[in-house]
């Protein structure tokens, strides 16, 4: 007699796991839209850091060329384009820190998302 009950105990126990811990369908399409949206902040941020790098880049061979462009010429005229070479320099630094700045947002705002799952 003790056998059938302990066993139906379980089977209870069992069946009222299994149940609880099958998500619905809907629950299911809302994470599945949470994680894909979060995907697509990420990539937003890698697009951000890429973007920035870029601009940061092209300053900085700007200030290279100013530089070469210097070359050769009157010592007044090479340190006002090593002047303006070191602002565009400068200029870059803050680019890509604020590039960075912007990303880790966007994918602090892709944590909050997959945190809400």
């Amino acid at each position: 007699m003790k056998a059938p009950f302990v066993t139906s105990i379980i089977a209870a126990a069992t069946y009222g796991f299994l149940f609880t811990a099958c998500d619905s369908r809907q629950e299911e399409a809302r994470e599945d839209a949470l994680e894909n949206k979060a995907e697509a902040l990420e990539q937003q941020a890698k697009d951000v850091r890429k973007q920035g790098e870029a601009a940061a880049d092209a300053t900085e061979n700007a200030a290279d060329t100013v530089r070469k462009q210097a070359e050769g010429t009157t010592e007044a005229t090479k340190e006002d384009a090593e002047a303006r070479a070191d602002a565009a320099e400068d200029n870059a630094d803050a680019v890509r820190k604020d590039a960075e700045r912007k990303a880790d947002a966007i994918e602090n705002e892709a944590d909050r998302t997959r945190e809400a799952k």
